[in-house]
Formats: structure tokens, C-alpha cells, sequence
């Protein structure tokens, strides 16, 4: 879910022509903190949802669900998302894939 909000964050911000700093500062923390949120890292931004739904002139409701199509955010923003959250998801699997070769490495070298 993180994810899919983070994106969401992501295009409401360009729509409306937005740094992250300035985001943030709205929010009244860092930049770095609004970028993890916006980055799937983290999920402080269910602590802020009432904010951000002002700011970005959205429901909660509208954050949480799928489609934003009737918000303001067209078919090809739709497009990018679907695009990001796949290339996310591939660049995770990439890192576990990583993780996982690691780890029988570790294990080949502790049974010599």
C-alpha cells in the first residue's frame, strides 16, 4: 500500500507544480522523510492523510483507492503509475535476488 500511496503523493505533487521540500514543509518535516513517504519506504503518511488530502484538495477515500481518474489525474499519470509500481517491484526482486545468492554463498562457505 505504501507504494501505491507514494506514487499517488508523486503525481499529485507534479500536478500541482510542487517541490517535495515544499510538501514537506506543509507537513512540517523534512524533505527526506516526504521523499521516503513518496518512495514507498515508509508509511508516516497515514499520520498526516488529513494534510495531505488538503493540501493535494483530495479525500482520504480517494488516496486510499486505486483509481484517481475522476480526481484530476489522467489515464497516462494512470499509465506511470502502473509503470512505476512495475519497475518498484522489479527492482525489489532484483535486491532479493541478490539477497538470496548471499545468502547461499554465506551458507556454501560456513559447511567448508
Amino acid at each position: 500500500m505504501n507504494v501505491v500511496v507514494g506514487n499517488k503523493l508523486k503525481i499529485l505533487r507534479k500536478n500541482k507544480k510542487m517541490s517535495q521540500e515544499e510538501v514537506a514543509d506543509c507537513l512540517h518535516i523534512s524533505q527526506s522523510a516526504y521523499a521516503r513517504m513518496e518512495s514507498g519506504e515508509s508509511s508516516s503518511w497515514a499520520n498526516h492523510i488529513l494534510t495531505i488530502c488538503k493540501i493535494f484538495g483530495i479525500t482520504p477515500e480517494d488516496l486510499l483507492k486505486v483509481d484517481l481518474n475522476n480526481r484530476g489525474v489522467s489515464s497516462i499519470d494512470a499509465d506511470q503509475l502502473s509503470d512505476q509500481i512495475i519497475e518498484q517491484y522489479e527492482e525489489r526482486i532484483k535486491e532479493l535476488k541478490k539477497v538470496i545468492k548471499d545468502l547461499k554463498e554465506d551458507k556454501k562457505s560456513l559447511k567448508s
